[in-house]
């Protein structure tokens, strides 16, 4: 895997992988890009990354390149070589060994170029390309699955399979964001063997499910996962969504997955806490559901229920404190809008100040057309904000507790946080401008206490 900085471009990843293969012919060697940055480059799209492969051994690599690395996968071939300040991943051709653990193989051994694409997953990325002679090598019949949209697997794809289990999400990812079809005998082993990706760790599953979600169609990711077994085991929650029934009067689309699948639908290469925010944001419906004397359903308190079992499963997945914050903050938040056009305008204030409001509102966007399709809080909410000089929504305080304490002789503690809440609250109204007059304002609510 080729990586630079940021500020790196396409063009520079390209020549420094490029320059890397021509060394290794020059010293008498096979070596080829491979793997998915030749697929992508006959699909007519930008690489994120080029591999190199070769015939050349790790060390003879290292002998090549005066500037490398091999702490971490040169048991395994691989060499990260530093070329115009770009990091290229330069593997040996090799045979995975026996995969006991069903997530890496216990060691490999050097073989042909055929004999490395036979152990790769499918036969869309185990394609080569000689950027020298500009040619592909083809052993697995991958141009051809290309041409024709499909996933396959390279040989037996149970075989495929067992080795890494994480090929089941994989094949689920490629099919979504490629906008292929998985083939019928590699999806029957799919399925068989969906309940093998408990083996995988947390956090590889995480990197999947996420590439899915905030792919070109996260909602044929779900019906994949959902369709395939996946689903169930990876992500429990959203599975117990099908067939929780909701009030009709505002959610003719049916029950709360479908729902759910509908928002999806609705997104295209989305952030990914907007894509996980519209996930969960009603998997606190199945153990809140009831129904009232009235017959109507109801779902009390679903989004408390929902942020903490939100909060729960990403901690499964191991996700960044931040990005579980943002994602829980939009699940908890998500029913608040409803009651925004009789908000204070300092509580309006504060909704907007809210560093996850963007993804709020668009979450609610999503939520109200997948379901009655009355945007008119949204518009409202939109018109209210553009009003609002930006300087106004979030303010510095105008007082601080020293300051109050300076000038009335409070001591610290409940009531000097109180007035200092409410000193913020007439602030944000617009009622408050100056700190003197906030200073005023808790004098007298001193006096009248």
């Amino acid at each position: 895997m080729s990586e630079a900085p940021d500020s790196a471009a396409p063009a520079d990843l390209l020549a420094a992988s490029r320059a890397v293969v021509d060394r290794l012919q020059r010293a008498g060697h096979i070596a080829y890009f491979a793997g998915g940055c030749v697929r992508d480059r006959l699909l007519g799209r930008e690489p994120h990354d080029y591999d190199v492969a070769t015939d050349a051994s790790p060390d003879k690599v290292q002998s090549l390149f005066p500037r490398t690395t091999g702490l971490v996968g040169k048991a395994f071939g691989v060499i990260c070589v530093l070329e115009r300040g770009v990091q290229v991943e330069v593997a040996t051709f090799r045979q995975d060994l026996d995969y006991t653990d069903g997530r890496r193989p216990d060691g490999v051994r050097f073989v042909t170029p055929e004999e490395d694409a036979q152990r790769r997953d499918f036969t869309v990325n185990g394609l080569f390309y000689d950027p020298v002679a500009d040619r592909v090598i083809d052993y697995v019949a991958g141009q051809a699955d290309l041409a024709a949209k499909i996933i396959r697997a390279i040989g037996d794809p149970r075989a495929r399979f067992a080795e890494d289990k994480l090929r089941l999400l994989r094949a689920v990812r490629f099919a979504v964001t490629l906008g292929f079809e998985i083939e019928a005998r590699t999806w029957e082993a799919l399925c068989a063997g969906a309940q093998e990706i408990a083996v995988v760790s947390p956090e590889r599953i995480r990197d999947e499910l996420d590439k899915i979600w905030s792919g070109p169609d996260p909602a044929r990711g779900l019906d994949l996962l959902d369709q395939s077994g996946l689903l169930a085991v990876v992500l429990p929650e959203i599975a117990a969504l099908h067939g929780v029934e909701q009030p009709p009067q505002f959610h003719p689309e049916g029950d709360v997955f479908i729902h759910t699948r509908l928002m999806l639908s609705g997104l295209k290469d989305a952030p990914l806490p907007l894509a996980l925010s519209v996930l969960f944001h009603d998997i606190g419906k199945p153990p809140t559901f009831a129904v009232d004397e009235t017959g109507r359903i109801r779902f009390n308190g679903h989004e408390s229920v929902g942020a903490r079992m939100t909060e729960k499963l990403m901690k499964r997945l191991r996700y960044s404190n931040e990005m579980l914050e943002a994602v829980v903050a939009c699940v908890a938040n998500h029913m608040t809008f409803k009651d925004a056009p009789h908000m204070r305008l300092s509580t309006l204030k504060r909704l907007f100040a809210r560093p996850t409001f963007e993804i709020e509102l668009e979450l609610h966007r999503l939520d109200c057309s997948s379901s009655h399709g009355l945007l008119d809080i949204h518009a409202f909410l939109k018109e209210k904000r553009a009003s609002l000089p930006a300087e106004s929504i979030d303010p510095d305080p105008l007082v601080t507790g020293h300051d109050i304490m300076a000038a009335t002789g409070l001591t610290e503690g409940r009531w000097l946080g109180q007035i200092l809440r409410q000193i913020r609250e007439a602030q944000l109204d617009g009622k408050l401008a100056s700190k003197e007059e906030a200073i005023a304002f808790a004098k007298h609510l001193i006096d009248k206490a």
